[in-house]
């Protein structure tokens, strides 16, 4: 192949249109982001910022959008409305300024999506430019966690060669694979690349090879949100297979992919912690659990002194910490722990407004993809993760979430049918 194939093959990874620059811009930027999007948000922001100004270029050129066919699009522009209003009686302005910045993709991303027509082309594009940045970032973390482990075992005043054979699995998952971003978010991705591609039949070893690849990094990962949401939504697919011999089979496998993932040391030391979330008592005796069952308890002791209209943007973080301070929850007030659950945290921001409008986002988006078991755990995957992580609070997961799901609420989702077999004709 010559020098010119490899350019022409690699610029037909992007968008292009040779009449409208900036749409093209406005995709090209957004496939780059989600590239970087899994390797941090310094890397990702500015893509996100040229999409959204370009985005809005392209809304103040067009004439007509999908309003009409796209109403529920609209929920997520009011959910911003309301974060807004909160500034009213907020007292900490700039902690709320601050949140308000960062969720302004919350209004722009579904307004521009109202103007500008996806084909399914393209979001398989935003999918597979999202799949090779998780990829680099699985040999980032894995090439920082091997560089560290040679460290250890160099320094060791054992043996090399003794220390690498006493040295097993065990060691090596307690290392940290998700130095790049949170753990939860790069699960969340993953998650979703996955849901997006397992709907087809592997075609080749190479995305066989992926696959793998991605199970094993969630693995590594060790996220428990992840583990859960990935037991339920299995379960929900085997029960879908109709020929009995495949069910049993893809049943045994599953079984035993459960054994390898509970058997992580980071998941069998939740084992023991789950017997001391009762005692929150004793609140100097810490674990990543009973942290966050403290935030939930305590979320919800703050919400039922304000239920209608929450402590605003800029104060809800604040309140609570001042409560861990009260309660003697030392460790949840100096790691300055959220709610860790994102309608436990809007209901602090803006009350019962607020979480109301956010709860409709997902009644609709539940009904809009209750058409078959793959797209319903699609929902599944984003309303759990809302459950255990506030994800509208960092910018890693309010843009990606401010974009995924208005693409999902439209009437041509990105999971449906007509989309799927655009696309497998190409």
């Amino acid at each position: 192949m010559t020098f010119r194939n490899y350019i022409n093959n690699f610029s037909e990874i992007f968008y292009k249109d040779e009449n409208d620059w900036v749409l093209t811009t406005f995709w090209n930027s957004l496939f780059i982001a989600f590239f970087l999007l899994p390797l941090g948000i310094n890397l990702s922001n500015p893509f996100f910022i040229i999409a959204i100004i370009l985005g809005v270029l392209h809304i103040l050129r067009k004439k007509s959008s999908s309003i009409k066919e796209n109403k529920s699009i609209l929920l997520f522009p009011l959910y911003f409305t309301i974060l807004c209003i909160s500034l009213i009686y907020t007292e900490n302005l700039k902690d709320g300024l601050n949140l308000i910045q960062r969720s302004l993709s919350l209004l722009l991303f579904p307004m521009i999506f109202l103007y500008v027509k996806e084909d399914a082309t393209t979001v398989k594009r935003l999918f597979n430019f999202m799949l090779w940045g998780l990829m680099l970032s699985f040999f980032i973390n894995s090439s920082m966690v091997l560089y560290d482990k040679l460290i250890i075992l160099f320094n060791s005043e054992n043996n090399v060669f003794q220390s690498i054979v006493n040295s097993n699995w065990q060691h090596i998952t307690q290392f940290n694979f998700s130095r790049l971003i949170e753990s939860n978010y790069t699960s969340l991705y993953i998650l979703l690349v996955l849901s997006f591609y397992l709907k087809n039949k592997i075609e080749s070893k190479t995305r066989l090879l992926i696959y793998l690849l991605l199970f094993t990094y969630l693995f590594l990962l060790s996220s428990k949100t992840a583990y859960l949401i990935l037991f339920i939504i299995s379960i929900i697919l085997i029960g879908g297979i109709k020929q009995k011999k495949h069910r049993y089979l893809i049943t045994i496998i599953f079984l035993l992919t459960a054994i390898i993932f509970l058997n992580n040391p980071g998941i069998s030391r939740f084992y023991h912690q789950l017997f001391e979330l009762n005692t929150l008592s004793s609140p100097n005796k810490v674990s990543l659990e009973k942290t966050r069952v403290i935030s939930w308890k305590t979320s919800l002791g703050l919400i039922k002194e304000a239920p209608l209209l929450g402590y605003g943007v800029g104060d809800a973080n604040q309140v609570l910490q001042e409560a861990y301070k009260k309660n003697g929850f030392n460790y949840n007030y100096k790691k300055g722990y959220n709610a860790h659950n994102q309608f436990l945290q809007t209901a602090l921001q803006t009350g019962i407004l607020g979480l109301v409008t956010l709860f409709v986002i997902f009644i609709v988006l539940g009904y809009q993809l209750r058409r078959s078991r793959n797209e319903f755990c699609v929902f599944l995957i984003l309303f759990l993760s809302l459950l255990f992580e506030s994800m509208l609070v960092r910018f890693n997961g309010i843009v990606f979430l401010s974009i995924v799901i208005p693409l999902l609420l439209k009437k041509r989702s990105i999971l449906s049918s007509r989309i799927i077999r655009n696309y497998s004709k190409k």
